[in-house]
């Protein structure tokens, strides 16, 4: 038996062996935002960030650099990094100060049948263990590391994503890690899958932040998801008039019989006008979409032979 089991091994052990994960090409790190510049917290010009960053890309063994004797249809991604504050904070409990390090971090690719676009976001601390200005130093730079390593990774699992089939992306959406459920659902609400429609919907309810009910609303409008519909209504209750204008022009993109209701009776009959133009002018675009696409021109609720 265990010769046998010896045999099986080296099978699986060589079988891993030839298994490589793929390898992402990128084009030379960019640099955009002011803070990296004369920033004293840091201690770093720009170019040493990028190379700390690079550093990054390569210990994670999944990006390379694209080389001019590359394949014409390769298509590299473009990494724009920023980061946009670094500050020196207190937290309860904690008789030390923490360096902390936003990051964003955007992924592009051009040249496909559509361009490609991410964005991921990320902030890394690290205590203060000496109180003079180079433990401040050393820890904000400390803190520069987590986060850069932490948006590599953050990369690594959304260009893994883009590669997994919907069936494999289903299955992601019950992962423990919660980067693996948002990038997952980030990718099938890209694909329009059904799967995607339902939690972004949750999410849209649960959401406490102008931006993530403004992401989660362009993907349910790029999934044309009209279940979205009467919660989008529901949510404009209450709102400023510029945040209703925006739902109204979410749910005229969705479109589909109560969108068109919906449309209709804030074009007729809401108290502001500025709500009362977006209201028709969506209402029109859905016309006019609706009308390209059908032989016979549609009618809208109210209107006239």
């Amino acid at each position: 038996m265990k010769p046998v089991l010896l045999l099986a091994s080296c099978v699986v052990l060589l079988g891993a062996c030839r298994w490589q994960a793929p390898r992402y090409p990128v084009e030379p790190v960019e640099l955009s935002g002011a803070t990296l510049k004369d920033n004293a917290l840091l201690g770093l010009a720009p170019e040493g960030v990028a190379t700390l960053f690079s550093a990054a890309l390569k210990d994670s063994g999944r990006f390379e650099q694209k080389g001019e004797d590359a394949p014409r249809e390769e298509r590299p991604w473009r990494l724009t990094l920023e980061v946009p504050f670094t500050r020196e904070v207190l937290k309860d409990g904690d008789p030390r100060s923490f360096a902390e390090v936003g990051a964003n971090l955007v992924l592009e690719r051009f040249g496909g049948r559509l361009p490609q676009r991410y964005e991921l976001v990320g902030l890394g601390e690290a205590p203060v263990e000496e109180d003079s200005p180079g433990g401040r130093q050393k820890a904000m730079r400390e803190a520069l590391a987590n986060v850069l390593h932490q948006v590599t990774e953050s990369a690594v699992m959304q260009l893994t994503a883009l590669d997994r089939t919907d069936d494999e992306l289903v299955q992601d959406l019950k992962a423990s890690d919660a980067r693996v459920r948002e990038f997952g659902l980030r990718t099938l609400a890209e694909r329009q899958h059904p799967s995607a429609a339902p939690l972004l919907i949750e999410r849209l309810k649960e959401a406490t932040d102008a931006e993530t009910v403004r992401k989660t609303m362009g993907s349910l409008v790029e999934m044309k998801a009209r279940v979205a519909v009467p919660v989008l209504i529901d949510l404009a209750r209450g709102r400023d008039l510029s945040f209703v204008q925006e739902i109204v022009f979410a749910v005229g993109e969705i479109g589909g019989p109560e969108a068109e209701a919906y449309l209709y009776t804030m074009a007729q009959g809401h108290d502001a006008p500025a709500v009362q133009a977006a209201a028709q002018q969506a209402l029109d675009t859905l016309y006019a979409s609706r009308k390209q696409h059908s032989p016979l021109e549609a009618r809208g609720p109210g209107r006239a032979d």
